[in-house]
This record gives structure tokens, C-alpha cells and sequence, in this order.
């Protein structure tokens, strides 16, 4: 069965979370940033996107290149204003799948995977809602069968 939480550090998923499979279960990319990008989404902005602008900053509208948040793919702790410290996670993921200098092939295939983990996701929700619902079922039926023994034994 699904689980709402990641098996690592036991926080809810958001439909928004980065998310992998470590055996059977769901975990967070980064548990400390449940938000982060995907490595793939990672080496594509140190790959294709290293010469302009990946992201915008709407609270004090500055643009940042990725050479300012890090020196590699992966030296990105979070993608945060240099300025006032708003989050760009958004901004960033929001350039990856308009960005002309990715491959249409990758761009298409990043939002395939966000949009697969989103429906996972919602689905396991889904799941795990109705499984709860039919567990209380089963709970106040076993309680409605003990009641009717119950009477049942007073009777006779």
C-alpha cells in the first residue's frame, strides 16, 4: 500500500515534491528540500542553460544565470534570490519547460515526469483516502456485529 508519507524522514508528500522510489517505497529527492529539482533537471540546466538567464526574481525582478547560484550541476543547494531570498524553484522549473535552447525531446520529457509524479501522487492519495474509509467501514461493522452478539447473548 502506498504511504502519504516519505519513508526517510516521515513528512506528507505535496503534489509539488520531487519525489524517487527507494525499493517499494517513495522517498523525497532531498528531505530537506522536498521541493528541490531532479538531478536530470539538474545537469540540464548546467548542460543547456549555463549561458543566460534561467531565472526571474518577482519580488525585486532581478534575473539570475545558474553560474550564480553554483559552480556545477550539482553544487546547488537551493535556488535562492541572491537579493531577498525568495524561493526561484518555481521560476526555475518554469524556464526548464519554456527554455528554446533545450532540446524539444528533453523539455517535453521533464514535463512528462513532473507531470507523472504529480498524477502518482494524487493517486496514491486517492487510494489511501479510500482505504481509510473502508477501514473505518470494516471498524464500525465488526462494532455493529459485537453489539448484535451482544444482544443477542443478553437474550437468551
Amino acid at each position: 500500500m502506498p504511504e502519504r508519507n516519505c519513508s526517510r524522514c516521515r513528512k506528507s508528500f505535496s503534489f509539488s515534491d520531487t519525489v524517487e522510489f527507494d525499493g517499494y517505497s517513495m522517498v523525497h529527492v532531498d528531505c530537506g528540500r522536498p521541493r528541490c529539482l531532479s538531478p536530470e533537471e539538474y545537469v540540464f540546466l548546467y548542460v543547456y542553460c549555463w549561458d543566460h538567464a534561467i531565472a526571474e526574481c518577482a519580488a525585486c525582478a532581478q534575473k539570475f544565470r545558474q553560474e550564480q547560484f553554483g559552480p556545477g550541476p550539482f553544487s546547488v543547494t537551493a535556488y535562492l534570490c541572491l537579493h531577498c531570498q525568495s524561493d526561484l524553484t518555481d521560476s526555475v522549473r518554469a524556464h526548464l519547460l519554456a527554455c528554446v535552447t533545450l532540446p524539444d525531446d528533453l523539455r517535453r520529457r521533464v514535463q512528462e515526469a513532473r507531470e507523472t509524479t504529480h498524477r502518482l501522487l494524487k493517486l496514491g492519495h486517492q487510494l489511501l483516502d479510500r482505504a481509510d474509509l473502508l477501514r473505518h467501514e470494516v471498524l464500525a461493522n465488526r462494532a455493529a456485529l459485537r453489539q448484535t452478539v451482544k444482544q443477542r447473548f443478553k437474550r437468551h
